[in-house]
């Protein structure tokens, strides 16, 4: 996450999809959901190099060949478990970010929900995402078909923190004097070597303060630099008000 590089500082378009061929009817609708299934399971379990797509097709009960009648090979098959995986991590944030809140505190939501949802299935799938996104970096140098879709992968993914740091510039809260790539990798390059200290030490971290104490140390360099002061004069006109009410 921290180590990948994005050309853009905005959020792209969802990229094209990568299937073999798009299933028609409920049947072959189900089929490809078995399959990522399965493969989210394997991926997650012995990671990318160990897993085959004939034991994915094991646990299913079918040919490998019908493996490859939705997918080109375990690449394409792998990039998508990721990205549904990447998917409904979104949809929980969008769901759940309370936008009317300070920005401080839906920083904290985007933190937490990250760190739980990668950790809530254990650390395989974790470990996956990350592994696979540091090679990927080789396949984005050489300009190759799946270096350029996961580009689009972690724009799409990091595009709820790109809108609220963003939303955070437009009320004054979030400094404009650093572009907004730099403040997104502020964020995810931390939550990274945390992760990896899960992975790797088999660190256990209390989710909930872990959230806390990171946005405690981030938001500092993320606020603008009135906002405390306004924050403040915010807090004296509400005393006032109460006093004079009084």
């Amino acid at each position: 996450m921290d180590r990948m590089s994005f050309p853009a500082d905005t959020p792209a378009a969802t990229p094209p999809a990568m299937q073999r061929r798009a299933p028609a009817g409920a049947k072959a609708e189900q089929r490809v959901r078995d399959i990522l299934r399965a493969g989210r399971e394997v991926f997650a379990a012995k990671g990318y190099e160990r897993a085959t797509t004939t034991e994915i097709a094991k646990r299913l009960g079918i040919s490998e060949a019908t493996v490859f009648t939705y997918f080109r090979g375990k690449r394409e098959l792998c990039m998508r478990v990721i990205a549904d995986w990447y998917d409904e991590i979104i949809e929980a944030i969008e769901q759940g970010l309370p936008r009317e809140a300070p920005i401080r505190e839906q920083l904290e939501f985007v933190v937490h929900t990250h760190l739980r949802l990668f950790l809530i299935q254990g650390t395989g799938l974790c470990e996956l995402v990350l592994s696979e996104g540091r090679k990927r970096e080789a396949d984005i140098t050489g300009g190759s078909e799946f270096g350029e879709a996961f580009i689009e992968l972690q724009r799409r993914y990091t595009a709820p923190l790109m809108e609220l740091l963003s939303r955070g510039q437009q009320r004054g809260q979030v400094r404009q004097d650093i572009p907004l790539r730099m403040l997104r990798s502020l964020v995810f390059g931390p939550m990274e070597h945390m992760l990896w200290e899960v992975i790797i030490a088999g660190r256990q971290i209390n989710v909930d303060q872990s959230a806390r104490d990171l946005v405690a140390l981030l938001w500092p360099a993320l606020q603008a630099p009135n906002e405390e002061l306004l924050r403040l004069r915010g807090l004296k006109d509400t005393l006032q008000r109460a006093l004079d009410q009084a």
